[in-house]
Parts: structure tokens; C-alpha cells; sequence
């Protein structure tokens, strides 16, 4: 269950999300690494997003939790001819489980994001 009344609604959302394929997808010696771009957020925003999924910031592009880590770059992207957005490359790494977990909680919360 959740905040929604039911455990389908995570799994509508999960099905949505994963026809967006990531950057990368990579497992080596049992640790998952996962890229992922995103357009309209903030740094302020993931890092915040970030830190309500267990992470601490480390630096200024990194945040570290139990079992991963998540480190960002920014840059501004055109979006038609006058408009710019910015967009965040975030990778993580870690325990697949964790990285799995944390990866989907957080593009479910920057899929509610305005921008």
C-alpha cells in the first residue's frame, strides 16, 4: 500500500517511468552503476530529493546514503529555439537493491517536480 491507497498505483507509475530507458545500466562485481538524465530541476532540488531518500551531501554534486551513492553534473540544454532548461546527469552506484530502490523513489518524486 501507499500514500495513493494502493499498490498498483507504484506499479502504473514503475511502467510509466521505465519506458524512459536510462543513460546506463551497468553491473560489475556486484555494484550497480545508473545514469540518469533529468530536465527541470534544480541542483537545490535533487540534492534535497536526495537527502529525504536517506542521503547526506558530501560535497557539492554528491549525497551518500546506506549502500549508494549519487553523484550529479549540470548543464543547460536548448528546448526549442529561446527557451533553456537545465538538466541533471545523476549516476549512481552501489548495492543493486539499494541503487534500484532509491533510483526509482527519486524519478518518482522528479516526475512530480514542476519545471
Amino acid at each position: 500500500m501507499n500514500a495513493h491507497g494502493d499498490s498498483a498505483w507504484l506499479e502504473r507509475r514503475r511502467a510509466s517511468l521505465d519506458a524512459i530507458p536510462p543513460v546506463e545500466r551497468r553491473l560489475e562485481n556486484g555494484v550497480l552503476r545508473v545514469t540518469r538524465r533529468f530536465r527541470g530541476l534544480t541542483p537545490a532540488q535533487a540534492v534535497r530529493y536526495l537527502e529525504h531518500l536517506g542521503g547526506v551531501q558530501r560535497g557539492p554534486a554528491e549525497v551518500v546514503g546506506e549502500d549508494w551513492r549519487a553523484a550529479f553534473t549540470t548543464r543547460t540544454v536548448p528546448v526549442g529555439p529561446s527557451y533553456r532548461l537545465t538538466e541533471i546527469e545523476i549516476t549512481w552506484t552501489g548495492r543493486p537493491d539499494v541503487v534500484d530502490r532509491v533510483v526509482l523513489h527519486f524519478r518518482l518524486k522528479a516526475f512530480r517536480a514542476p519545471g
